[in-house]
């Protein structure tokens, strides 16, 4: 049996979710275009950089899930899927996912990105487990805090060991373990994994496999 893992955001997605859901609220008028869109990009940036305050970063993104209804907000996140990452899921990325299924894979996607605007798009993947970053929960209203620990860095391998003992398994449960990344934030997994891929690589991760001599590949 073996285990293969998936980033989303700029790895199965040729795009950012977490980026496109604060610019989606952002052009239905539901966040304040001139104060939110520099604020986003700024955390985009940082993201790149590997120099992103996960915590800061949270308190912004999960802020909008506090002031609405769920009702209201699950009818956003349909569109949002339809319209701006349905673009973003290409055939590659399909293709390779279905390799892994049809080899009989334990598959996950692990994201940092939160659960709410992910469970859409790991269903359209037809991937039954999303290892995300939660969005805490009260009287069924998000409070627009994280709960538990945040899938980043670190935090991924701390999540999905979690996630194998809730299964039953542990790493070396499995003959080999996949894990498919674009970026240097994701280093800690990918060096955890027997099969580590870098997948349209940021510039620090393509060095990095280089000299590793890791998988380089292309979903675009």
């Amino acid at each position: 049996m073996n285990l293969a893992l998936f980033d989303l955001d700029n790895t199965l997605l040729s795009g950012d979710s977490d980026f496109e859901w604060a610019q989606f609220l952002i052009g239905k008028g539901v966040l304040d275009r001139e104060v939110h869109e520099a604020k986003n990009r700024a955390f985009y940036e940082a993201y790149k950089a590997g120099t992103l305050d996960i915590h800061a970063f949270l308190q912004f993104q999960l802020a909008p899930l506090a002031r609405h209804e769920r009702r209201e907000l699950d009818a956003w996140r349909r569109e949002f899927v339809a319209t701006r990452i349905a673009p973003l899921i290409g055939e590659p990325a399909r293709a390779l996912v279905k390799r892994h299924q049809e080899a009989g894979d334990v598959c996950a996607i692990v994201t940092a990105t939160n659960s709410f605007v992910t469970g859409l798009i790991a269903r359209a993947f037809g991937i039954e487990h999303l290892i995300a970053t939660i969005p805490a929960q009260e009287n069924g209203r998000f409070t627009g805090e994280p709960r538990g620990l945040p899938a980043f860095r670190e935090g991924k391998i701390a999540r999905v060991e979690a996630w194998l003992e809730s299964l039953g398994f542990w790493w070396g449960s499995f003959e080999e373990s996949w894990f498919y990344s674009d970026s240097l934030n994701d280093l800690p997994l990918l060096s955890k994994v027997t099969h580590p891929v870098a997948v349209d690589p940021d510039d620090t991760l393509r060095a990095h496999a280089a000299r590793h001599g890791w998988p380089i590949l292309s979903l675009r």
